[in-house]
């Protein structure tokens, strides 16, 4: 097996995990697994799920993803991101729909890793992951206001504009021990490791809640209140009934958390990376990403990927393989199987604060003023991206934003494509490229192409290379710095040449590298140039020239 696809955990036992290692990594993971027990409850009651569903991922994926993945210190599990994609899948498709759909997300992520793509997800623009990632910040936000304030409202609208004309509809309705446990919990949350490092102050925040609220009777809305019971057993695996209708209704949703999924993953493990100085593996994290939905579903979990804020949380707590990943799953199966019954009390107010924190941290918006400051195409592209998840829907957001970040790309592409022509008179006692001393005959023309010929760049190379006011009698194509060629490329270098030949202009390519020649044969170039037009050098394509070769194959 090739490096590649070995899990990092495998190649660590390998070489010996040291036994002060393997310490901090079980202190570490038993953190993190306290840690991660409220964000996984909470992110499933935001997604529309009941709460142990949040739970099952966490064990089920977090475990497989430790196990089999290709960072160190990637903890998995449900994420804020998938919040607004489960929330709208299960609205449309119901909860069968959703495990369906992340059944197939799962296959997809792995057909992405074994295809070697996971190194072609880290070129997504940044300013459309910011475009997304601030947009769920603002959805998982508007979606608490709800628990937050203790409104009461029991059919909460999904689109966000009905969503707040509701909450208006019904803040006369707040509740003023909701709002003093959410407020609590918000502060608790985010000052509570200024004083006790190690115990995090969400779990603070819920074990104070949630005694208070029974001893003093507290008339709070609680998961009992709002779900019921909690679990304290995972549900035995089952394969979702699929059918090609099904696949067919699903396939958009299942792209959608397939795609999110591999970016956040593979954003995390990067951003893990350079807090340890390690390197992971992409294509092997994508497929253990994708066996952990796979798992997930058929647990009756939801989707799963790579947590940052749970990752750099392991990070700093001193975990440093995969084992400490591992651990916090163990631990969350305990506490499911010994502590559910109480967790069944905590109000959801208290949960509503914690995922606030969880807005505020994703929203990034340091970088969102950053960037509407920057270019202007990266601003249509936040902004585009933001909108549209906001007001639409995610996953139309993220192909849009796709496609705009692909015509961005291509613009900068073709704009890199540079094309200069030179003749006898133009170059007359001047040293051309790199100081080179060229004379160029008269009635001959030379073109520099530096860049590559590709979709993008095709017309600005063919409109440049044919507008010629004079009918030189050849012209030499100068491709040394051209790296590839793709078939719309090709079809405009082949117009050129019948233009010229038409107009009895001989045409000499000079300089294509053995790859850029290889590429022009598969094309069939020599069907419309003969072969010793094509040559490597510029000077033997001048000597071409100058010895006044006859020969038309065309």
């Amino acid at each position: 097996m090739k490096v590649e696809f070995t899990p990092k955990l495998f190649s660590l036992l390998k070489e010996g995990i040291t036994r002060e290692t393997l310490s901090k990594d079980i202190i570490s993971g038993l953190i993190v697994g306290i840690v991660a027990l409220p964000l996984a409850i909470a992110f499933a009651i935001a997604s529309g799920v009941s709460p142990e569903k949040g739970l099952i991922t966490a064990i089920i994926a977090g475990i497989i993803i430790s196990a089999f993945g290709g960072s160190r210190v990637q903890i998995g599990g449900p994420t804020g991101a998938f919040i607004v994609i489960v929330y709208g899948i299960v609205q449309e498709f119901g909860l069968n729909g959703l495990t369906i759909a992340t059944f197939m997300a799962g296959f997809i992520i792995i057909g992405l890793g074994l295809a070697k793509l996971g190194n072609l997800l880290k070129f997504i623009p940044y300013s459309l992951i910011v475009g997304f990632t601030s947009a769920i910040a603002l959805i998982i936000l508007s979606s608490q206001i709800n628990d937050f304030f203790g409104l009461g409202i029991k059919n909460i609208p999904s689109d966000f504009l009905e969503k707040w004309s509701v909450y208006f509809d019904h803040f006369n309705n707040i509740n003023g021990y909701a709002i003093a446990i959410a407020v609590s919990t918000v502060l608790l949350t985010l000052h509570f490791q200024k004083l006790v490092k190690k115990i995090p102050g969400s779990i603070v925040a819920i074990i104070l809640s949630t005694v208070a609220v029974q001893l003093f009777n507290i008339p709070v809305d609680t998961i009992e209140s709002n779900f019921g019971e909690i679990p304290n057993k995972l549900s035995i695996p089952a394969i979702p009934a699929i059918d090609f209708s099904t696949i067919q209704s699903l396939i958009q949703p299942a792209f959608a958390i397939a795609l999110l999924g591999s970016i956040e993953s593979l954003l995390s493990a990067v951003v893990s990376d350079s807090m340890i100085g390690g390197k992971h593996r992409s294509n092997m994290e994508l497929v253990a990403q994708g066996s952990a939905n796979i798992f997930s579903a058929l647990f009756g979990g939801i989707p799963a990927t790579g947590a940052i804020a749970r990752t750099a949380t392991n990070v700093k707590n001193g975990g440093r393989t995969p084992i400490a990943g591992i651990i916090h799953g163990v631990v969350l199966l305990a506490i499911m199987l010994l502590f559910a019954p109480y967790a069944k009390l905590i109000p959801l107010s208290c949960l509503a604060g914690i995922l606030i924190v969880v807005a505020y941290h994703m929203s990034e918006w340091r970088q969102f003023l950053s960037i509407l400051k920057g270019n202007r195409m990266d601003v249509i592209i936040l902004l585009t991206t933001f909108f549209l998840t906001v007001i639409f829907d995610l996953i139309i957001a993220i192909e849009i934003g796709i496609v705009l970040a692909s015509f961005l790309f291509m613009k900068r592409m073709s704009e890199s494509v540079h094309i200069q022509n030179f003749t006898a008179d133009s170059v007359s006692g001047e040293q051309l490229f790199e100081n080179e001393g060229l004379e160029i005959p008269k009635n001959v023309v030379l073109y520099e192409i530096n860049g590559p010929l590709f979709f993008g760049a095709a017309r600005q190379f063919q409109e440049t290379i044919t507008q010629l006011h004079i009918k030189p009698k050849a012209v030499i194509i100068r491709m040394r710095y051209v790296p590839l060629i793709d078939a719309t490329g090709f079809q405009s270098l082949k117009e050129i040449i019948k233009t010229f030949h038409a107009h009895g202009t001989e045409v000499v390519i000079s300089g294509a590298s053995d790859a850029l020649k290889h590429d022009l044969e598969k094309f069939n170039l020599y069907e419309f140039i003969n072969k010793e037009f094509v040559v490597k050098d510029i000077n033997i394509a001048i000597d071409r020239v100058n010895a006044g070769i006859t020969e038309k194959p065309y």
